[in-house]
């Protein structure tokens, strides 16, 4: 196993769940014009909007509707959704509930519920190595298997790790703990950590196939993380 540094890349996820910090950011994705985008049907479909209303007072905000009317149906036949944003020097990620088709201003529009949780990506305040191969990763959440998967860990350090998972049925949002994750399963003496998601973003592997990858914090930094890390330069 061998690990690199990835030059320039030291960057921070910070998670927002106050509203008028929601707000702030959200206003300002409205204010500069960004692109806010979803992955919809495993990635198969892309649904591409801005944003219209940011209403925190009113617990709303309104998305322009798709030129795609499959792309708004797919959009409007899920409960909760994730969005994406990229903006100078880092990437914002909300999820929205309950989206109802309506008119603003006399267009089509989608309006969802104000976000409970937002994130935003930053420098980060360690260097993360990258892993290859890449290290088996199994995730069970509060320890009942209520949501548990396979993937695979990419990068690493004291603070954080960025994994693939390739079950598309699999989304994870911004702030969700998945408790009890275990990398290398497969050894006598798995790493088991907690880990806090800080973002997710869908990424296309060398063979043309689909995988969501994640970057999460490490709730707690139990010591074997720390000689798991420093094994990975030798």
């Amino acid at each position: 196993m061998t690990a690199d540094q990835i030059p320039g890349s030291q960057r921070i996820e910070r998670i927002r769940r106050s509203p008028a910090e929601i707000a702030y950011v959200l206003k300002n994705l409205q204010a500069s014009n960004e692109t806010i985008t979803s992955h919809l049907q495993g990635g198969e479909s892309l649904f591409k909007s801005r944003l219209l209303a940011v209403d925190p007072d009113q617990s709303c905000i309104v998305l322009e509707a798709s030129t795609d009317e499959t792309v708004n149906a797919a959009l409007l036949a899920r409960p909760r959704c994730s969005f994406f944003a990229s903006v100078p020097g880092g990437h914002v990620e909300f999820a929205a509930a309950d989206p109802q088709q309506i008119e603003h201003q006399g267009k089509p529009a989608i309006r969802m519920k104000f976000p409970d949780v937002l994130a935003d990506r930053q420098r980060r305040e360690y260097d993360r190595r990258v892993i290859w191969p890449q290290v088996p990763l199994v995730c069970v959440a509060d320890e009942g298997g209520i949501l548990s998967f396979k993937g695979g860990l990419v990068d690493i350090s004291i603070g954080g790790l960025g994994f693939l998972v390739y079950d598309p049925a699999i989304t994870l949002e911004p702030g969700t703990v998945l408790k009890g994750c275990r990398i290398d399963p497969y050894n006598d003496s798995p790493l088991t950590v907690d880990l806090e998601v800080r973002y997710s973003e869908l990424v296309s592997n060398p063979d043309g196939s689909r995988a969501e990858r994640s970057g999460c914090r490490v709730v707690e930094h139990p010591e074997s993380l720390k000689d798991f890390v420093a094994a990975l330069s030798k």
